[in-house]
């Protein structure tokens, strides 16, 4: 019998061998002489515009388009509804309204303010960011779940400029799926262009003729693309945590369902032979029980995803045996995953031991296709490990605040000489005259 997840015992691994697990998807992203290439074709756009989007697009898409055709047309726009199904059509207005419940309630409590000490008020202020730009891959299929995913928390914030990039079909006249156009129509987006993914990136970020410039960029992609926006931030250009190859874990015991599991196992090991998918258990039975039906399952995949996944679950990943629950949520906190599903018999137990993950998904009823579709949580997440600094997009990540205070001038007077103690220690003089000058104007 094939045995198609591979076995780690955990306890069994030198401190190199747990290392070399951990770390996955950032050697391609800091490849040398990937970096060198992109800084040459950032610097390309920025400085030709038009003309150097459009030799991306041809070189590396085959794709001859001139710089009047990069903005998506109206009549595009209105063509691609007769291009995708209807039923592929309501599900995107679904996962919408999903994704517009979640992040208006993550803006909620957006300005707030408290008297930190009588008289003495604190308090944020939350405004949108001045502008957005929005990156969404073509190049290995459709995904207008991604639009879905980051579009709708940028429209939901207030952002008042969006413009959507998406590299176009391969090989055609310029052609952008249309079901990322019904996404962005829906959403009353209408600034779309497109652009190979790395020269994309930089046009959103410093802007051409036809694309306008924007404060923020963002998005998903291959490690061209996330090199080109770890590339555009050194030219104080707005980012996101890097979106890397797809990964997910699984912490399960005994009394999860094995055809559920393996299904599960393989949502996200499909995406790519760079993918990752982890089973985290302290129970020998739950891998003996689901190899096979791993075995039939992948079988069944078509290829390449049958490839893919084999390796995201054999080379890449597989199952981690731990000596118990307790190691289990040490391991998925150092493995900090983009996606994570708890499948044990008390879930909140081990979720309350959970510290770095992009997401959770409670039980085997909540399966990482449904959070990447349709439920309306984040589903951009951070991978690589990112987990352990930072989140998945949300409205916030195209927000900031605004620190406030007021001080009366007894709650100046009370802290004046703790003011004046810390400005004369870092030897600023003039800090501490602003408070002499109030509290003594005539001395």
């Amino acid at each position: 019998m094939n045995r198609p997840l591979a076995v780690r015992v955990w306890a069994g691994l030198a401190p190199e061998d747990r290392a070399a697990f951990l770390a996955r998807g950032l050697d391609d992203i800091f490849d040398p002489a990937l970096q060198a290439s992109i800084i040459d074709l950032v610097a390309e756009v920025r400085a030709e515009g038009d003309a150097a989007v459009c030799r991306a697009l041809e070189r590396f898409d085959g794709c001859v388009v001139a710089p009047d055709r990069l903005r998506v047309t109206d009549a595009e726009f209105a063509a691609a509804r007769g291009e995708i199904p209807e039923a592929v059509q309501v599900a995107i207005r679904h996962a919408i309204v999903h994704s517009r419940r979640f992040n208006e309630r993550a803006l909620e409590h957006g300005d707030w303010r408290f008297d930190i000490e009588p008289g003495l008020m604190v308090g944020e202020k939350r405004t949108a960011i001045a502008s957005a730009g929005l990156f969404v891959p073509s190049g290995k299929g459709s995904f207008p779940s991604v639009l879905v995913q980051i579009g709708t928390p940028a429209v939901v914030a207030g952002v008042p400029e969006i413009a959507v990039v998406v590299p176009p079909i391969p090989g055609s006249d310029g052609k952008v799926d249309p079901a990322v156009l019904i996404v962005a129509e829906e959403l009353g987006l209408r600034e779309v262009f497109r652009a190979n993914g790395p020269a994309g990136v930089a046009a959103l970020a410093f802007g051409t003729e036809s694309i306008p410039a924007c404060r923020k960029v963002l998005g998903p992609g291959s490690p061209p693309v996330a090199s080109a926006q770890l590339e555009i931030q050194r030219h104080g250009v707005g980012g996101m945590q890097i979106l890397a190859a797809s990964e997910s874990l699984i912490i399960a015991d005994a009394t999860a369902n094995s055809r559920l599991l393996a299904a599960d196992l393989l949502n996200e090991a499909e995406h790519g032979t760079d993918s990752a998918a982890v089973l985290v258990t302290w129970e020998p039975e739950v891998i003996e029980r689901v190899q096979p039906e791993l075995e039939r399952q992948l079988a069944a995949l078509p290829e390449p995803r049958r490839t893919m996944a084999a390796a995201a679950i054999g080379i890449n990943g597989g199952a981690v045996l731990v000596r118990d629950r307790a190691e289990a949520i040490e391991v998925a906190n150092l493995y900090a995953p983009e996606h994570m599903q708890l499948a044990t018999a008390d879930d909140e137990a081990v979720l309350a031991g959970i510290e770095h993950a992009g997401e959770v998904l409670l039980g085997q009823h909540t399966p990482f296709s449904a959070g990447n579709y349709l439920i309306g949580i984040p589903a951009t997440l951070p991978t690589s490990g990112y987990a352990r600094v930072t989140s998945g997009v949300t409205s916030l990540a195209f927000t900031k605040t605004i620190s406030l205070a007021r001080a009366s001038a007894d709650a100046l007077a009370v802290m004046a000489p703790d003011i004046v103690a810390l400005a004369d220690h870092e030897g600023f003089p003039a800090h501490a005259a602003v408070i002499h000058e109030r509290l003594n104007p005539h001395s």
